[in-house]
């Protein structure tokens, strides 16, 4: 009797045994699923929690969105060049201002002038910083795209750009680098065309700058620097040297990185190849 009171409360206490398992396995399970999927999406989700990244700059700790990093500007070497607290260089991409440190040429017209516009818009202060293709040029300069807050509107300023639309800079796309060219183009074209900056202030001689029929500027070359650096269409960079089959129909345009060579080892180490009709 006994036995089968013991048989009958084990077969009832079974399935019981079984529920209550299910029931501790789908609760875990259902935990582990709640921790494993909801950090996937804290860190993939961009509208919920931006993944931040630790980079030093200047002996303190700074947070980098995916989105960009973000340092302070020590000082401005010029007008598209700065140093950050952590000693970094950063050459802005996209444009390049009047030289005043290249000790081949003389101070340009408004070099001062840009170099005090860049003082004025990032110095002291903290930046964003954008990269495009490159990590850095052949002077291990960083190459950004640089970004400031403006203080009462908070309102972000793109300075590359600010810096070519107010004419303190020209466009200077140089491949693969091309993420804003057509916006740089078109501010430098409104800046001439407006006479801001550089384009009122440093008048252009007819003999030494022309334009491409896209309203472009189109260079020649300083006094003994006649080698063309031009890029193809498909960005390969091709210089040629006087008397070439292409050298004459070789319009140099340096909006777009092309330059003019004083030597074919200056053209060589800064990454040209000469042209196969040479």
């Amino acid at each position: 009797m006994n036995f089968l009171k013991s048989k009958k409360e084990s077969s009832w206490r079974t399935p019981r045994r079984l529920l209550k398992i299910l029931i501790i396995t789908l609760f875990a399970f259902s935990v582990a699923w709640r921790y494993f999927y909801g950090r996937n999406i804290s860190q993939e989700s961009p509208g919920e929690a931006r993944k931040l990244l630790t980079v030093q700059s200047g002996g303190e700790k700074t947070k980098m969105e995916e989105t960009g990093e973000f340092a302070v500007v020590k000082r401005v070497v010029d007008g598209d060049t700065v140093e950050l607290e952590n000693g970094e260089k950063v050459r802005y991409i996209g444009i390049d201002t009047p030289e005043t440190l290249d000790p081949r040429k003389p101070i340009q017209c408004f070099g001062k002038e840009a170099a005090a516009k860049n003082r004025e818009l990032v110095e002291g202060k903290r930046v964003r910083l954008e990269k495009d293709v490159t990590e850095r040029d052949k002077y291990n300069r960083l190459l950004r795209y640089i970004y400031v807050t403006e203080g009462e509107s908070g309102n972000e300023i793109f300075v590359n750009l600010e810096l070519v639309n107010q004419g303190f800079a020209h466009s200077y796309t140089y491949p693969p680098d091309v993420k804003y060219q057509n916006l740089f183009v078109l501010a430098e074209k409104e800046a001439r065309e407006n006479g801001r900056g550089l384009w009122i202030g440093c008048p252009i001689q007819p003999e030494s700058v022309s334009l491409s029929p896209t309203g472009v500027q189109i260079s020649s070359p300083d006094e003994g620097c006649k080698i063309k650096g031009n890029i193809s269409a498909s960005g390969e960079k091709i210089y040629h040297l006087f008397g070439c089959g292409s050298y004459d129909k070789t319009k140099i345009d340096e909006s777009r990185g092309e330059k003019w060579f004083c030597s074919e080892d200056e053209a060589v180490n800064s990454g040209w190849r000469k042209a196969k009709n040479c």
